[in-house]
Order: C-alpha cells, then structure tokens, then sequence
C-alpha cells in the first residue's frame, strides 16, 4: 500500500552568532517573516501532513513561531545526523516521503519539494538536492553514476579528480520513512569533528541494498544565509522572485 502522507523535518537549533544577533538563526527575517516560516508556508501548499522542527535547547522562541507544528530538542549538537535522529519519537512509524530540511534554506520551491517526494516514491531511499554553483569552492560534491548517486565527497576529502565535480550538494535531502531511521542508527562518527554527518547516509543506504539518487535546483533557490550578507542576498532572491 503506498503512503501517501508526506512528513518533514526541520534543522532549526542553529544560533544566530555570525549574524551578529541573539535571535536564533532560522528566525532572521526574510521579506517581513522569519526564514523558518517562508519553509513551513511552502510545505502547507503541498500539503506536508507532518512537520517536526528541531530545535535547540533554549529554542522556545522557534518552538512558539512553528507552532502548533511539534518540535523535539537537540541537547547537544553532535552533528546533521543526530539533528535529524532527535525527531525518531514523533516519526518512527511514520512510512511516507520525509523531507529533510535545513531552516535556513527558505526558497527552496513547491516543484523541488514534490520532486524529492517523486523520486522516493519511484524506489530511491535517499534522494539529494544538487545544485551548480558559479564557485563550486568548499561545497560536497555529488558522484553520479548514470541517475544512481554514488556517494557525497566532502571538499577536504575529494581528489582532484572528484574536486573537478562541479554538481554540488545542497543540504536539502528527502528519505522514505520505512528507511530513515535504520540508516540514521548505523552512521557513526569516526572523524575529525567526532559528528554524525546526515551526508554519510548514502554510503549506509548503499551498504543496505537500497538505492540513492541526485537531482539538480537552481543555485539561487538553494541559498542558505550564515552571515548578513548572505541574508541580504536571500531578501534580494525573495524579492526578485515575488
């Protein structure tokens, strides 16, 4: 029987330092309305039966404005992976599409959303938003196999030859739910951060039998804002495409 219902999770437990405000990240405005919102206003249209924020554990000011969707409390910030693990009580039996997103990547469209959801129904456990970036520079590169995506390759730990990928990852991933969770529990956290990274969920998938893949957005609609510029530059994309 196919699950039709679609869920979501949202990385929210970011702090707003770099943007030089006290204000958790994911609230910093965009067009008048906290990022976070501009994510939850576009799953509504889907529409996304469950929405689950991640937040930290002095987040009650994000808890208030995702409201009345739940939200579960990452104590400690042990990496994407363990981020998205936080919300295993409130979606473990859920079996659906389920949409991982961060909360500072407010324009990512309708289409794209029901485009992951898309390629999860058709049999992919892990599908990866990419992007082509004008400078590739340190973002994690996407290694495809005809539509089948390989692996992700942080920039630190690609070769020269994976450095002149230029198919890059967004961040923005979508799992099937029956899934999620087996391959949460089996990344570990062997490296140099001692984090458990959400992006080692291809390799696990692949040890599993289980199939992943890539497809490209548009750079501007991936965009993510972790300074002030980087904010006035999502305004300016907003606005533009208002």
């Amino acid at each position: 029987m196919m699950n039709n219902k679609v869920a979501a999770i949202i990385l929210g437990a970011g702090k707003g330092t770099r943007m030089k405000s006290d204000k958790p990240k994911v609230l910093m405005p965009v067009s008048g309305k906290p990022m976070i919102k501009h994510i939850i206003d576009t799953l509504e249209t889907i529409p996304v039966e469950n929405i689950v924020t991640v937040i930290s554990p002095e987040g009650q000011d994000v808890a208030k404005t995702v409201a009345p969707y739940q939200t579960c409390v990452q104590a400690a910030q042990l990496g994407t992976g363990h981020a998205v693990n936080c919300a295993k009580e409130l979606l473990k039996d859920f079996t659906g599409p389920i949409l991982v997103i961060f909360g500072d990547t407010p324009l990512i469209t309708k289409q794209t959303f029901e485009k992951s959801i898309a390629k999860v129904r058709e049999g992919f456990a892990v599908v990866v938003l990419g992007f082509r970036p004008e400078d590739a520079a340190r973002y994690g590169r996407l290694v495809m196999k005809g539509n089948e995506l390989e692996r992700i390759v942080e920039f630190k730990d690609a070769t020269e030859e994976e450095k002149a990928i230029n198919f890059c990852n967004s961040g923005f991933m979508a799992f099937d739910g029956k899934h999620l969770f087996e391959i949460l529990a089996r990344i570990g956290n062997k490296n140099a951060a001692g984090e458990f990274y959400l992006t080692d969920a291809v390799e696990v998938a692949h040890q599993m039998g289980l199939k992943c893949t890539a497809f490209e957005g548009d750079a501007k609609e991936v965009a993510s804002a972790n300074t002030l510029e980087e904010l006035a530059l999502l305004e300016e994309y907003a606005e533009k495409r208002k």
